[in-house]
């Protein structure tokens, strides 16, 4: 039962693991605009970091165009602030009401950075799949050497911890695979 619950939990914690992976590469833009490019952004909302999804509606008028349309315009500059700063490498427009990101054409040069940049971040997630690997097997080990379960029951918590691992990581390269088909497109 107890190795059990450390197997559930060790799963729970790579498939957050994945969602985590998945909103940031939908962050790097592939030359065409959608809402995921920038919902995961904070902005710094009365001193509070909040969400774009949270304090506006964005919309996508052209394949070129991200339309972000704040409930309170007095965020503006800030919501400007926060994709300055952000990876994107675009530059936001405004007309007092809304906030306009134009996403020019990916140059071959750029896309090369890109797929550097994704490549890296699905080197973070296996690592960070590794560390959640690593604690679920150190968590099995002390059970085994508390004798609260039985060697072989140990055993064959640690085969399915790396089976997800193995799972997961191969998840990983899916979406890195994928990405990158989208960058060089």
């Amino acid at each position: 039962m107890i190795v059990k619950e450390v197997i559930q939990q060790t799963e729970s914690k790579m498939k957050k693991s994945i969602e985590s992976a998945r909103r940031e590469f939908s962050e790097v833009r592939t030359g065409r605009a959608h809402p995921g490019l920038i919902e995961g952004i904070h902005v710094d909302y009365y001193g509070t970091p909040t969400m774009f999804k949270e304090l506006s509606s964005i919309s996508i008028p052209d394949p070129r165009t991200v339309l972000i349309q704040p409930w309170d315009p007095s965020v503006i500059p800030e919501i400007e602030k926060a994709i300055t700063n952000s990876k994107l490498g675009v530059l936001p427009s405004n007309d007092g009401k809304v906030v306009r990101l134009n996403i020019p054409p990916l140059s071959e040069e750029r896309r090369h950075e890109l797929q550097k940049v994704v490549k890296e971040m699905a080197e973070q997630s296996r690592i960070s799949l590794r560390t959640i690997r690593k604690d679920a097997n150190d968590k099995i080990k002390k059970l085994e050497h508390d004798k609260a379960i039985a060697e072989d029951d140990g055993f064959k918590a640690h085969e399915s911890i790396q089976k997800l691992i193995d799972k997961y990581i191969k998840e990983i390269d899916v979406l890195l695979e994928e990405k990158s088909k989208a960058l060089m497109s």
